[in-house]
């Protein structure tokens, strides 16, 4: 069976890029830092291993938003394409959001709950995590 192929990018289309096969994980973060960064009460990641992923046009430009945590946005537009740090080495996270079809990869579960806002009620069925999932 042939691996599944998506694609995405920036508002601008000037980021794009190509995810092949299975996320290890989607999820919902509501960390503080994501939310600034994505101006959202919450971000939908994929996470994939780098090499799933190439960018296909414009690589994005790296802001280090922490220590050994880099964010990945476009230059021109601004919209967030991905995140990367040394606590998941060869993982790659992506923006649900910036997929071309993001009904494709539904979250699973939501991380960093434990700053989740009070009013934000969506996909509640699902499980929650008060910081980082666990890695089995």
């Amino acid at each position: 069976m042939q691996d599944r192929a998506l694609e995405g990018g920036c508002q601008c289309g000037a980021v794009r890029y190509r995810v092949v096969g299975e996320p290890v994980m989607a999820a919902l973060c509501h960390c503080t830092m994501c939310r600034r960064a994505n101006a959202a009460p919450a971000v939908a990641w994929a996470m994939y291993e780098l090499s799933q992923v190439s960018f296909l046009a414009a690589q994005p430009t790296i802001y280090e938003s922490s220590p050994g945590a880099r964010r990945g946005f476009c230059s021109h537009c601004g919209t967030q394409i991905c995140f990367t740090a040394e606590y998941i080495p060869g993982l790659i996270d992506l923006t649900i959001g910036s997929l071309d079809e993001p009904g494709a990869v539904p979250p699973t579960f939501h991380y960093w709950a434990s700053r989740r806002l009070p009013w934000l009620h969506i996909a509640d069925q699902l499980p929650g995590y008060p910081e980082f999932p666990p890695t089995d």
